[in-house]
């Protein structure tokens, strides 16, 4: 069945995402097709990110409470993209900073209000009953990797995209010495987290779209065949993006085209030996493996960069951010904020998840106080003191 389908692709039809126009990349991702609902949302994250790392800083701070002084935000201004200075941009977010003069060292402080605390307090409880989920997230990834294993750098840079404590290592490697283990590389300072036995866990190795796939078979509607999705991925294009036949009839074609999984063992062929047909596969392996990568994430969003850091060890020859652009059906990539961030479509609606998570719910939660901006500052600022602190997080977060 996969010989004949492979027959019945034309040159022409090849693959309708890989063989485009040439241009520069700067020119592709300026002529993608825009998404308001995501370019919203992604507004709104801009400004989060950044208080998100003045957050990180004070609490990793050593003073009681954890604080740090405004004149050591100025130093690291540009690096956090605080383009007024950090007072204005703290002063912005009255809900979140407070500004305080420290009664030792005389100078302006920064810390976080009560209503701030009590979501870190709700985000790290929320992360340590997912436990077990992220030791599965974990597995998931390496299982991805031709080699069983992945640097442990790379894993830090996703650590809070994929829900994993901030002591992962203990809780998450240490605690499981059966599934996990660290072994220093050939360079210095570093490491390479490898995987165990995984028995336990065969029955998760099964990419997230086989859900999506068995739901459709199931349904009385549907009315693509089912011989056809048994490679297909759900698509959902931007409002407004003009389909034509011709793109519509290379899209069907390559739905049918036979892959192979991301949990899949894979023999791997010199990329200069390659035939056309084992390019396309591969190229929407590599599609497989992002639409995994992206559904094991918390928010199901990530970085561009970040997701580069494993493209190698999954095996992936291709541009990863073209890769995002040659699919607009099944991912969306922002360009706010100085970077570039990719979503996975299918699973937001209306700028919000549409199957949430206990973390995700607490990290929406800051993103409340956020866009709450200098609102309701006066009632705040009058607010009695003996108020419990969840009950301040609830009511401006409701608003």
């Amino acid at each position: 069945m996969a010989i004949q389908i492979l027959k019945k692709l034309s040159p022409g039809a090849a693959a309708p995402f890989l063989h485009r126009t040439k241009t520069s990349s700067a020119a592709y991702v300026a002529s993608r097709a825009r998404d308001a609902t995501f370019e919203k949302l992604m507004e709104k994250y801009k400004n989060l990110l950044k208080v998100i790392s003045i957050q990180d800083l004070i609490l990793a701070s050593q003073c009681t409470p954890p604080s740090i002084s405004i004149d050591f935000l100025h130093r690291l201004s540009q690096k956090l993209h605080l383009n007024r200075g950090p007072s204005a941009f703290l002063r912005t977010y009255p809900h979140i900073f407070h500004i305080f003069t420290h009664p030792v060292h005389l100078q302006p402080y920064c810390t976080l209000t009560p209503a701030a605390r009590q979501i870190v307090r709700q985000e790290s409880d929320a992360l340590n009953k997912s436990t077990p989920l992220a030791v599965t997230r974990l597995v998931k990834l390496l299982s991805m990797s031709l080699a069983k294993k992945l640097p442990l750098r790379a894993i830090f840079k996703v650590w809070r995209e994929l829900g994993l404590p901030d002591n992962f290592e203990d809780s998450v490697i240490s605690s499981n010495p059966d599934i996990f283990s660290l072994r220093d590389g050939n360079e210095p300072n570093t490491h390479y987290l490898l995987l165990g036995d995984t028995e336990a866990f065969k029955d998760c190795l099964v990419p997230v779209v086989e859900n999506w796939r068995v739901l459709e078979c199931c349904n009385g509607e549907c009315t693509v065949d089912r011989t056809e999705l048994q490679y297909s991925f759900k698509h959902g294009f931007p409002p407004g993006m003009r389909l034509s036949k011709n793109f519509k009839a290379k899209v069907k074609e390559w739905q049918r085209l036979p892959y192979v999984g991301p949990y899949e063992e894979i023999k791997t062929v010199d990329k200069n030996r390659r035939s056309k047909n084992q390019m396309m596969k591969m190229e929407k392996r590599a599609v497989g493996i992002v639409h995994e990568f992206l559904s094991l994430t918390v928010e199901k969003m990530v970085e561009v960069e970040k997701i580069s850091h494993f493209r190698q060890w999954f095996g992936i020859d291709l541009n990863v951010r073209d890769l995002f652009l040659d699919h607009p059906g099944m991912f969306y990539l922002s360009t706010k904020g100085k970077m570039h961030t990719v979503f996975l479509r299918e699973a937001y609606e209306r700028g919000c998840l549409i199957e949430p998570n206990p973390i995700y719910e607490v990290r929406r939660k800051l993103l409340d106080l956020v866009l709450f901006g200098r609102r309701g500052l006066d009632r705040v600022r009058g607010a009695d003191n003996s108020n419990s602190e969840g009950d301040e997080v609830e009511e401006l977060c409701d608003d």
